[in-house]
């Protein structure tokens, strides 16, 4: 299974961030990119890859134990940035990021400790991905366009364990699709 644990927006959230990207589709040279579906929105924490099913448990139960130490926090999306010039274009957030990056740090740890084999750990930056592109793109238009979104602050209060199912089908511009395997609430130790 590929796996990774994320932060879900609520769907208000997701909503306002949908008008803001339909405004993103509009700037010239937006069909060279890939705009992300809204049902890939999402906050990666931490990116497991392909996991063995007898390893799920495990990883389920560290993924809760690691919730249960992070309390509730508050949390926006908020402007935007990129990643490979241009290759990403993403939404950031707002709120207690410090928070966020300790949830992020305990959900590397708990797929570590699972058994699971991570990739060289690399400091955590809170970003929503929108929109991806296979050739560096000039995303200045979209920066500016970024720069004052801020939707309404939520409070996350669970982490999502995911399965991504990639495209089979070669069609292009297909999305994957995402599984919720797991759920686990914030602040639960008890």
């Amino acid at each position: 299974m590929r796996l990774f644990a994320v932060v879900l927006p609520p769907e208000d959230v997701v909503r306002a961030l949908d008008v803001e990207v339909g405004a993103l589709r509009t700037l010239d040279g937006a069909g060279a990119m890939r705009w992300t579906e809204r049902a890939g929105w999402h906050f990666t924490l931490a990116f497991y890859g392909e996991v063995e099913e007898d390893t799920v448990p495990e990883l389920t139960a560290r993924l809760g134990r690691a919730a249960a130490r992070t309390e509730p926090f508050p949390l926006a999306l908020s402007g935007g940035g990129q990643f490979g010039r241009g290759r990403a274009l993403w939404t950031g957030a707002a709120g207690d990021v410090h928070t966020m990056r300790l949830l992020a740090e305990r959900a590397e740890a708990a797929g570590r400790k699972a058994g699971v084999e991570m990739d060289e750990h690399r400091r955590y930056t809170a970003h929503l991905t929108v929109a991806r592109s296979r050739d560096a793109v000039d995303i200045r238009p979209y920066l500016a366009a970024l720069e004052d979104f801020r939707s309404r602050t939520w409070t996350v209060e669970e982490l999502v364990l995911v399965r991504s199912h990639l495209p089979r089908s070669g069609v292009p511009g297909e999305q994957p699709r995402y599984e919720a395997v797991a759920r686990r609430a914030l602040g639960a130790a008890g």
